[in-house]
This record gives structure tokens, C-alpha cells and sequence, in this order.
């Protein structure tokens, strides 16, 4: 099959390149992952009322299981990206397939028929695994490879980075957090109907935009080696090559550390904003806590790039994680008063800037200077490993927040067609309604949502989750940053590089004019 050819043909990053590229194109599916990452356990919990199945152990083992699998799926995917070669590169060619891909399996997603529990636990597997181990796998390992496959010049490629950040940002941090608390949630409630009507709405139009990442991106760096012979080391060989290097080991602990703390506050926000700070799908609570995070994201975008090129991007990174931990210990001593939290939020957020925009160039370094010491790539074994560490740390901490809230008692709301039977309901279950059943509102379809008052020990849960956790992983990053200076030697080392690649190109033309 032969692929169509990228609309990018400058040498040099357009600015086409990095607004359809790298800005808009990879939108629709990060808008997807995004909502998945706070949402679809909301819609197991909530919607589908999987926390009871098997005793509370189903919503803790499958995620965990199912994450294994995908770190399998990653290993192999690097692999077949190492040893790709077409005239589009390595990795866009995956791209190109995983527009399809991700759009078929998140639809699948919530579309779980109404069938018995054993029924619902197996299409939740399949289709579970069937999008994080298969469709979106392919699409982030792909994504993640085109910042450092396209170009090498540091200050090209940081700005692709923020680029790439910001539209990761812009769907998590505005519409996620802030447009979806705020208007979306409160007409869904736990209508499975209006929940799949949305699902399948951004399956499909993740489609042509990823199809425009693959159109409006190219990689110069595989295109520098086009034509050489590279050695081919087997998986175990390369894996030695990432653990023995200082710098790769250092890369990959800082990103396990972060990616931690950020998973278990992304499943806690929902849960904090509705039991501990406000009240069940408020519309403000949560909306205020993102626009207070989101805020300096914003800022982020012009601030950034020209501090981490003066100081260095690790040093920027190092001074907001001390920040980052300072946020979160405050919203955790002062957990329940919205000011506050607010206030933590907004330091919080300001120290993780530096993290957000210039984490995938601090990578590519990394990379290149694994390149320099071996003169060999091994771009897709290494973003399998930083993918496995994503999606294992995911299904983990997805796996042990569930258990957490299932040990604490968690009780998931219910639905009634009036407010007689939700007091019948209440009264023969022993439970206690979080908020006065005459000041709930039912939906347009009449149909009243009723969420329960939580014991302490599941709003403790909830807590540590969002705010807590990350004041341990903030101190832990500085100190792991401090030893990660990469930068210092890098401009010399890609020098190196591009001379070696030039040297080749001239040997192997000389060769030809002798044949």
C-alpha cells in the first residue's frame, strides 16, 4: 500500500507545520484521551455501577490486568516502528492508521449493551483493551515520536513541543476541565443514551484531525539516515543500551515519579470536587478549580520557552517542582475551604508549566545524545518504554484508587423518577442524600439524580488522591531533575551527529561513482 506523501516539504519547521501539525491535527484524539482520563471510570462507577461486581475486586483487577497487556503491546510496537522504513518515516505511517483505529474503539467504549454483569465485564475487557492496548497505543507511540523525529535543531523542536502541549492543554486543562464540569456533566447525570450520543461524537471527529497530524508533520531526522545500513540489535540489546545510560534511567524515574502523582489526581479530581470541596455535578466547583489550574497554562505558553532557553530547561523544571509541591501541600491543610484550594491550585499549576511544555524536548536530548554515544536510534524502543510506563501507571493507579474507594465504602448515586421514591430509597438503604432532595433538579427528562453523603474515611480517599499524593512526587522530582543535566553537552553532541550523517552521505556517493 502505498501512503500519501506529507504536505510538508521544507527542510526548515513552517509555521503550517507546527498550527496543523503539531497545534490542531493531534486535538481529536488527545480531546478523547482526555475525557477517558477523567471520565470513563466516572461512567463504570456511576453509569454502569460496576463497583460492586465481584466484591469490589473487577474495577480493581481488570484495569491493572489490562495494562500489562498493553505494556506488551507497546514493547511490540516499538519494535515495529525501529524497523519501519517507508518514504513517509517510521512512525507517521502508524499515524495514519490509528485515525481509524481510535475512532472505531472509542466508540466501543461506551456503547456496553444492557446484558447481565458478566456480559458488561466482558465487552468492558474487550473493548477496554481494545482501545488503550491496541488503537491508542499505535496513535501515542506515533504522536509522542514526532517531536523528536523532526528536526534536530533544539530550538525547532522546543517550540514543537510547546506547540504540542498546548493543544494537550487547551483539551484537558479548558474543555475537559473547565467546559465539561461546568455544562456538559450536569446534562448527562448517569443517562448512559446522552453518554454514548457524546462518546460517539468525539470517536468520530478524532478522525480527520488525526489524519491532519499525519498530513502536516514530517520527520527530518529519519530522513538524515535514509539510505544507511544500521545495525540490527535485538530487543534485548537496545533495552541495554536505554538501562545503561545515565541519563535515559534518569528520564524514565522522573517520568514514573510524575506520572504517579498526575494519574491519581486526574481519577480524584471528579470525586473531590463532588464530595469534598462541593457538591455532586454542581457546575461550579469544579469548573472554578480548573480555571484557577488553567490559568497558568495559559501564561505558560509565552513564558516557558524563553525561560527554559536562558536557564536551561531541567533548571526551569527543578524551580517549579518546588513550587508545584509548595500548591499541593496547601490545598491539602486546608482540603475543604474553596479559597484556599484555589490559591494552592494556582501555585500548583505555575510550578508544573515548566514539566507541561518542555518535558518531550528535554527527550529528545536524551535521544540524541544516546545517538551520539552509540551512533545508532532506537527511538521506538525508547517511547515504548516511556508508553509503558504511561499506560501501566494508569491501569496501577487506576486499580488502586478503586480499590481505595471500594475498601473506604464508596457509594455511588442513584437515579429516581420522583423525589417520593428517592426518599423510599434512601430510607430503606439507611443512606443519607448529600444534598436536600427538594433542592435537586431533575433532568429534561425528568429523571432525578440523587448523590450520597460519603463516609470519611472515602472522602480521605478522595483527598490524598487530588492534592495529596502530589506534595510527595513535587520534592521527589526536584531531587531526581538535579542529577538530569543532559543539556549541558548537548550542542556539541547533535553537531557530532549531523557530521557523522553528512560523512556517510559523502562515502557512500563516492562509492556509487567508483561503481
Amino acid at each position: 500500500m502505498k501512503l500519501p506523501s506529507s504536505a510538508i516539504r521544507s527542510e526548515q519547521v513552517t509555521k503550517k507545520e507546527k498550527w496543523l501539525g503539531y497545534l490542531l491535527g493531534p486535538a481529536g484524539a488527545l480531546l478523547l484521551n482526555a475525557v477517558l482520563a477523567t471520565y470513563l471510570n466516572v461512567y463504570y462507577t456511576d453509569v454502569l455501577n460496576l463497583t460492586p461486581l465481584w466484591g469490589g475486586l473487577f474495577l480493581t483487577i481488570f484495569p491493572i490486568v489490562s495494562k500489562v497487556i498493553d505494556a506488551v503491546t507497546n514493547i511490540i510496537m516499538g519494535q515495529i516502528i525501529d524497523r519501519t522504513k517507508t518514504k513517509e518515516g517510521k512512525a507517521r505511517p502508524w499515524l495514519f492508521l490509528s485515525a481509524f483505529l481510535v475512532s472505531i474503539a472509542g466508540i466501543l467504549l461506551f456503547t456496553v449493551p444492557n446484558a447481565s454483569d458478566t456480559v458488561k465485564a466482558i465487552w468492558v475487557m474487550l473493548s477496554y483493551n481494545l482501545f488503550y492496548s491496541f488503537a491508542y497505543t499505535i496513535f501515542n507511540m506515533s504522536h509522542n515520536l514526532m517531536v523528536p523525529l523532526s528536526t534536530r535543531d533544539s530550538t525547532a523542536r522546543g517550540g514543537l513541543s510547546v506547540f504540542n502541549q498546548i493543544t494537550t492543554i487547551m483539551m484537558s486543562g479548558i474543555l475537559v476541565a473547565l467546559v465539561f464540569p461546568m455544562v456538559i456533566m450536569p446534562m448527562l447525570g448517569v443517562d448512559k443514551g446522552k453518554w454514548i450520543t457524546l462518546m460517539c461524537i468525539l470517536s468520530i471527529v478524532a478522525l480527520p484531525l488525526t489524519l491532519m497530524e499525519y498530513f502536516f508533520t514530517k520527520e527530518r531526522v529519519t530522513e538524515e539516515s535514509a539510505g544507511e545500513e544500521s545495525d540490527k540489535l535485538s530487543f534485548g540489546s537496545q533495552l541495554k543500551l536505554l538501562f545503561t545510560d545515565k541519563y535515559m534511567v534518569l528520564m524514565y524515574v522522573y517520568f514514573l515519579v510524575y506520572t504517579i502523582g498526575t494519574t491519581l489526581k486526574n481519577l480524584g479530581l471528579v470525586y473531590y470536587c463532588n464530595y469534598v470541596l462541593g457538591t455532586y455535578n454542581d457546575g461550579i466547583t469544579q469548573m472554578l478549580v480548573s480555571v484557577l489550574g488553567g490559568i497558568p497554562m495559559g501564561i505558560g505558553i509565552f513564558a516557558v520557552w524563553p525561560l527554559a532557553k536562558k536557564f536551561g530547561k531541567r533548571n526551569v523544571t527543578m524551580i517549579g517542582f518546588i513550587l508545584y509541591a509548595a500548591g499541593s501541600l496547601l490545598c491539602w491543610l486546608f482540603k475543604t475551604n474553596l479559597v484556599m484550594v484555589l490559591i494552592g491550585q494556582f501555585i500548583k499549576n505555575i510550578g508544573g508549566l515548566p514539566c507541561a511544555y518542555v518535558f518531550m524536548a528535554l527527550f529528545a536530548d536524551c535521544l540524541d545524545h544516546l545517538e551520539w554515544k552509540h551512533d545508532l536510534r532506537v527511538d521506538g524502543t525508547a517511547m515504548s518504554i516511556y508508553n509503558i510506563i504511561a499506560v501501566a501507571m494508569v491501569g496501577i493507579m487506576t486499580g488502586v484508587f478503586n480499590w481505595m474507594l471500594a475498601k473506604a465504602g464508596y457509594l455511588a448515586p442513584f437515579t429516581a423518577t420522583s423525589i417520593s421514591e428517592a426518599s423510599s430509597t434512601l430510607a430503606a438503604n439507611g443512606w443519607t442524600s448529600q444534598i436536600a432532595l427538594d433542592s435537586i433538579k431533575p433532568a429534561a427528562d425528568g429523571i432525578y439524580t440523587v448523590a450520597l453523603q460519603q463516609p470519611a474515611s472515602v472522602t480521605w480517599v478522595m483527598t490524598f488522591a487530588f492534592v495529596g499524593l502530589e506534595v510527595f512526587t513535587g520534592v521527589a522530582l526536584v531531587v531526581i531533575l538535579f542529577f538530569l543535566n543532559v543539556e549541558k553537552n548537548i550542542g556539541k553532541e547533535q553537531a557530532e551527529i549531523k557530521a557523522r550523517h553528512e560523512a556517510a552521505k559523502e562515502e557512500a556517493s563516492e562509492e556509487e561513482e567508483k561503481a
